[in-house]
């Protein structure tokens, strides 16, 4: 049996659940589960009226029967690449830049490879911030910016050269989600390298403007709003074609942390994995969630499928409906 988790913090599975088991299962009932390209291409026609995570949610139940069916984690079936990766702390909005700079010297100290900020989504303010948080931490430890497709073109471009300036490693979602043409025009102005695609609707074909129009340096996607492992590794060699990195994004709940950590440790093109803040916000139904070692290290998983033991009773108890 193959298991994935619908829903995060901020996203019930209220909302996708039903056309789940609406629209989908009855494409799956009585398939071969390793059919699982099959299954993926007939799946795919009906994001038209249901969520991508519905089918990202499929994908990850098939991909952990096949590891159970061959006795390995998927990593060993997609082709490991690594066994530990170093995690990131990715924080929540803040109330103040020196709440940001504090929380960033606690994750260097506890010796977490880097630290990205959610700024206030404010530009004067979040240059402040950044600024903030590379006096506390000093200039060698490893920054990101997401400002979370806040900004028009010349606050983006007046955000950008600032933290270009204080060696932040990325910058993440500086404009609308969809604008490729504004990304067009921010990416020949900076050097700064520009991470976006975590978000534009679709599966494997939605990345390939971003890459035809030289739109970003990054790819980003995870197996939630992306529509599972299948897609993620399609578009994570796709971006080894062109040299560029496919940094895998929070999946929003415990499991598809897990699926995620599968695909970056089967995956050259990556650096880090991410660790949204407040991280108990973000973990719920594993006997064992995710640990960020003393190293700063997550370490791949080794029991077949996905490898981790769900809290069914927990589950059990907090049951509210049975959809079938």
């Amino acid at each position: 049996m193959g298991h994935a988790f619908l829903g995060s913090a901020t996203h019930t599975a209220v909302n996708d659940g039903p056309g789940l088991v609406r629209f989908l299962k009855p494409i799956l009932m009585g398939q071969d589960p390793l059919d699982r390209e099959r299954l993926n291409a007939a799946l795919w026609p009906w994001s038209r009226v249901i969520s991508v995570r519905s089918i990202g949610a499929v994908d990850v139940a098939l991909w952990d029967i096949a590891g159970q069916v061959a006795g390995m984690p998927i990593h060993r079936l997609l082709g490991t690449t690594r066994h530990s990766i170093p995690a990131y702390a990715s924080s929540a909005m803040l109330p103040d830049a020196a709440a940001y700079a504090e929380e960033a010297v606690r994750f260097r100290d506890a010796g977490w490879a880097a630290y990205k900020i959610h700024p206030p989504q404010q530009w004067k303010t979040d240059i402040k911030v950044c600024q903030a948080v590379r006096d506390a931490v000093g200039e060698d430890y490893t920054l990101m910016l997401d400002s979370t497709w806040c900004y028009d073109f010349p606050a983006a471009l007046r955000v950008g050269r600032a933290i270009e300036e204080l060696g932040f490693l990325w910058y993440e979602d500086p404009l609308h989600d969809q604008d490729i043409t504004s990304y067009v025009k921010l990416r020949q102005k900076l050097d700064i390298p520009i991470v976006a695609t975590e978000y534009p609707a679709g599966g494997l074909e939605s990345y390939a403007p971003w890459i035809m129009l030289q739109a970003t340096d990054y790819l980003r996607g995870d197996v939630a709003v992306k529509g599972g492992i299948t897609t993620l590794m399609k578009t994570a060699h796709l971006a080894e074609a062109f040299r560029m990195n496919y940094e895998v994004h929070h999946g929003g709940n415990s499991l598809n942390n897990v699926a995620n950590l599968h695909v970056c440790c089967a995956i050259r093109n990556t650096t880090y994995f991410e660790v949204l803040l407040p991280d108990g916000a973000h973990k719920y139904g594993l006997a064992q969630d995710i640990v960020v070692g003393k190293d700063g290290l997550v370490h791949a998983p080794e029991k077949p499928g996905l490898g981790a033991e769900i809290d069914f009773p927990l589950i059990e108890r907090k049951r509210i409906a049975v959809l079938e």
